[in-house]
């Protein structure tokens, strides 16, 4: 499954990147992550692993993203994997001549067993959804600092 989502923040790509790329503000933005740890590396560098760990009520879930690439404050690509779901996510980022930022986030979804593989044929809009709802947190998050 693929799909691209696209958001406008009304801040300058440098004060948006600074606050996108910060371990700290993770958890400011992130509905459920209650951790994220780096594991390997330093955090948004080219092959960092950061463990991050959610709690959603009854469902909990740890990730492992990896840094696959990033050319800050223009391109960051990144992996997360979890249980039978394999995620990349491309992120571009890019200044407007009204200094605001248009933040593109092109995801493609790979699953494994055939739960995951039923469930993201059945409900593709749930992860737009949710890859949506953070896109709009971490707007409304810079914003409003």
């Amino acid at each position: 499954m693929q799909y691209t989502k696209k958001i406008i923040i009304d801040l300058p790509l440098e004060k948006t990147v600074e606050f996108m790329d910060s371990l700290e503000n993770l958890k400011k933005w992130q509905e459920g992550l209650v951790q994220a740890k780096v594991i390997r590396g330093n955090f948004g560098e080219k092959g960092a692993k950061t463990e991050l760990k959610y709690d959603f009520g009854k469902r909990k879930m740890t990730l492992i993203e990896t840094i696959l690439e990033t050319d800050m404050p223009r391109l960051l690509i990144a992996e997360y994997t979890t249980k039978n779901v394999y995620n990349i996510q491309r992120n571009t980022f890019e200044a407007t001549q009204d200094g605001k930022t248009i933040w593109t986030s092109e995801s493609e979804f790979k699953f494994e067993g055939l739960a995951m593989k039923t469930f993201g044929f059945l409900i593709p809009g749930a992860f737009k959804k949710q890859s949506l709802k953070y896109m709009r947190d971490f707007k409304n998050f810079a914003e409003n600092q």
